[in-house]
């Protein structure tokens, strides 16, 4: 199986939709929907268009797994969106990695060092992930005035490169 990774846009919003949804709402129970993910519907204007970007993990055709950055500073960054299909899921395919080294080679290039993300205290295994990378444990006070806090998020990460 070769997965590829490439940029995306708006071009792709059902696709991710079609991902992510079902990813947080079935399988984690978070409490979310489309209507506070207005991002989804415009891929190129709250990623691409702030200097950030959105990238996904292809298998074939069909979309597996996504990454995002929301550059909401000239140093600063917001990684979002980091979703991988279940069957995908694991060191085997690396997927995850792979997305988040995306992220992160894209991030060095535009000058972007520190990024910070949300996520859901009970996502034992995604923060497993992120302190395995490199990303650290910070407070929400912690947190730039300027970080796009989605409702949801009770813990959060920082990364400096």
């Amino acid at each position: 199986m070769a997965i590829s990774y490439r940029p995306i846009g708006n071009e792709y919003s059902t696709a991710v939709i079609d991902l992510i949804l079902p990813i947080q709402q079935q399988e984690f129970n978070v409490p979310t929907d489309i209507s506070q993910q207005q991002d989804l519907l415009n891929i190129d204007q709250f990623y691409h268009g702030t200097g950030g970007g959105f990238w996904g993990a292809f298998d074939g055709d069909q979309l597996v797994g996504t990454i995002a950055l929301i550059a909401y500073a000239p140093d600063g960054g917001a990684l979002r969106k980091m979703f991988v299909r279940k069957t995908y899921r694991g060191k085997e395919l690396g997927i995850a990695t792979a997305l988040l080294d995306t992220l992160l080679a894209y991030a060095d290039k535009q000058g972007i060092r520190h990024i910070y993300l949300g996520t859901v205290n009970f996502l034992h295994a995604a923060r497993r992930f992120y302190e395995k990378k490199g990303f650290d444990e910070v407070t929400a006070d912690q947190l730039p005035a300027a970080f796009p806090r989605m409702a949801v998020d009770d813990v959060f990460y920082h990364y400096q490169s």
